[in-house]
């Protein structure tokens, strides 16, 4: 699909019954195909995996992504993806709407964080506003009463790859009690701060499953990268000296696995 090179099968019927969801959010200018290795390991598990764009951030459509709109819609997103895929979706069916659960990266783990209960606090976060006069540093400035944020009660557990923390002090997080499998890359990246993702671990009311990745970007949380995407976007694709994409996401694939089926018994 483009410069992705997926292992699957185009409309290919959904085996079993009660089956385990996981949606899937992207990061800032991603897109839903950023993850494919993850959902197609989730998948071959016994899981259904779902993932979108966010519209108005994501590759074919950064139209509102320098702005505070995009952070309250996509909690939304994912809440009527959930929607869709219990009521809608031609496999609905076969799905349990008790055993929920997330993955988001970057933006993506930020949007996580809403859903299950956070209260960003945007004008006090450790998240640098590297231009000015972008829209979002105008309105945090200017912003005067709470924002309505989606929570969504239904997902059961979260992984959340290098988020963005817009939450600075634990009572921003009283309200998340979902089991949590954090990751931490060494270097950070993309608005992401090294030290804010140990911060978070720290503020969460209940300690999560932490994995700090040394030698890693932020961009190691992606799929690796076929040969044509790597000439395509060599800025995402290519990682330090020493580091291998591919053997990481063999040991992150796992325990992600391995977390979902945990805690969506």
């Amino acid at each position: 699909m483009g410069p992705y090179v997926l292992r699957g099968r185009r409309d290919c019927p959904t085996d079993g019954h009660r089956l385990p969801l996981v949606v899937v959010s992207h990061g800032h200018g991603g897109s839903y195909l950023g993850h494919h290795d993850l959902a197609e390991f989730l998948a071959d598990a016994g899981f259904v995996v779902a993932a979108v764009n966010h519209p108005g951030d994501t590759f074919s459509d950064m139209s509102r992504a320098a702005e505070m709109s995009e952070f309250v819609e996509r909690p939304t997103d994912i809440k009527r993806l959930v929607d869709f895929m219990l009521d809608d979706a031609p496999d609905a069916a076969k799905i349990d709407a008790t055993r929920i659960g997330f993955f988001g990266f970057s933006r993506g783990g930020y949007t996580g964080l809403v859903l299950a209960g956070g209260a960003p606090d945007f004008a006090n976060a450790n998240v640098p506003c590297s231009d000015p006069n972008l829209p979002i540093c105008h309105e945090i400035k200017l912003q005067r009463t709470p924002m309505t944020l989606v929570r969504d009660d239904r997902i059961k557990a979260y992984v959340l790859a290098d988020p963005l923390n817009e939450f600075p002090r634990a009572r921003e997080l009283e309200n998340v009690s979902a089991p949590i499998q954090l990751w931490a890359s060494q270097f950070g990246g993309d608005g992401v701060l090294p030290e804010t993702i140990p911060a978070l671990a720290n503020a969460l009311p209940k300690r999560p499953e932490f994995h700090f990745v040394p030698q890693a970007a932020h961009f190691a949380f992606l799929a690796p990268c076929s040969v044509q995407l790597k000439q395509i976007a060599p800025e995402v694709c290519v990682d330090a000296v020493g580091f291998d994409r591919s053997a990481f996401h063999a040991h992150f694939d796992q325990m992600t696995l391995r977390f979902f089926k945990a805690n969506l018994r």
